[in-house]
C-alpha cells in the first residue's frame, strides 16, 4: 500500500502565504516525480507545478514567480510555498507522485486526497 497525504491548506487573505505538504509512505521503493495539481470548481484538473528526483522543475505560467515547489526526498515528502495569493488560485490542491513498489516492476501514479486552498479577503 501507498498513501500521500497532504496538509497545509486553508483561507488566507490576498497576498498572503501558504505552505502545502505531502508526504509519500508504505511500501515504497523509488519516487521518480513528485507535483502538486490544482481543480478550481467547474474546472479541469491542472498541473500547477512538478519536481524531478533531481531536482528539476516545472511551473504553469500562472504561479511562476509566486510559487516554489521543493522536496525532501529522504522523507519522502514534497512541498509548495505559495506566496502572493490571489481569489483564483482557490481551488483543491492534489498531490502526485510516480512511484514504484518493492517486488512490483511498473511505476503508477498515486494521488493524495487533496487539501482546500481559499483565497479571499
Amino acid at each position: 500500500q501507498v498513501q500521500l497525504v497532504e496538509s497545509g491548506g486553508g483561507l488566507v487573505q490576498p497576498g498572503g502565504s501558504l505552505r502545502l505538504s505531502c508526504a509519500a509512505s508504505g511500501s515504497i521503493f523509488s519516487i521518480n516525480s513528485m507535483g502538486w495539481y490544482r481543480q478550481a470548481p467547474g474546472k479541469q484538473r491542472e498541473l500547477v507545478a512538478a519536481i524531478t528526483k533531481g531536482g528539476d522543475t516545472n511551473y504553469a505560467d500562472s504561479v511562476k514567480g509566486r510559487f516554489t515547489i521543493s522536496r525532501d526526498n529522504a522523507k519522502n515528502t514534497v512541498y509548495l510555498q505559495m506566496n502572493s495569493l490571489k481569489p483564483e488560485d482557490t481551488a483543491v490542491y492534489y498531490c502526485n507522485a510516480e512511484i514504484k513498489r518493492y517486488y512490483i516492476s511498473s511505476w503508477y501514479d498515486y494521488w493524495g486526497q487533496g487539501t482546500q486552498v481559499t483565497v479571499s479577503s
